[in-house]
């Protein structure tokens, strides 16, 4: 944290072929940087080796010495590092990919007493089937999930060159962006104050 600014990972959650998660999450990324309470990292999955199977031991127990694989230090450290994160997810089959469950299940401390925010997309619904999920996992996580969020429902004709087409898509982002500015700066005081009692 640096003069009230505060360092956002805004993940990209898909690694589908031809997935269309890199575009929301470059237009989120630039409106957080409009907002300017952030400084802002991007972390693509589909950029990150994530195995599915797990050592015996959970991250929680293991702690410091929980055996990641090397492909996955660049993750951590992101992580790690965040003030607050701004998932960026699809909706397959009523819920999110594996590819962000690996990544969640890989880390734990890394998300304790932090802000989390949804950015979703997919059919009707908006990917909001996989938000409330991830809502539920990330508490168990010790996350704090922001109530609100942006979802775009129809994402294939509600966007155009990068942009979603609904002119009030910036001010729902500056919405999202305001909690989260302030769950950040709320948790980070909290955080050091006094150690997370997880």
């Amino acid at each position: 944290m640096d003069n009230d600014t505060y360092k956002l990972v805004v993940i990209v959650g898909s690694v589908r072929e031809g997935r269309f998660g890199p575009v929301v999450a470059s237009w989120v990324a630039e409106q957080a940087g409009i907002h300017g309470g952030f400084d802002v990292d991007g972390v693509d999955l589909a950029e990150i080796d994530i195995p599915l199977s797990l050592p015996a031991a959970s991250p929680k127990i293991a702690g410091d010495g929980y055996p990641r694989p090397a492909g996955m230090g660049a993750l951590t450290s992101a992580l790690e590092g965040a003030d607050a994160f701004i998932v960026v997810t699809p909706e397959y089959n009523h819920s999110y990919p594996a590819s962000l469950k690996a990544a969640i299940d890989w880390l734990f401390t890394q998300w304790t007493a932090k802000p989390v925010a949804f950015v979703s997309y997919g059919g009707a619904a908006g990917g909001r089937h996989a938000v409330l999920h991830l809502e539920n996992v990330l508490t168990e996580l010790h996350a704090v999930t922001i109530r609100d969020g942006l979802a775009f429902p129809k994402y294939f004709t509600a966007w155009q060159d990068g942009r979603p087409l609904d002119s009030e898509a910036p001010g729902y982002a500056k919405t999202v962006l305001d909690q989260l500015a302030w769950w950040a700066g709320a948790l980070g005081s909290a955080r050091e104050a006094a150690p997370y009692p997880a």
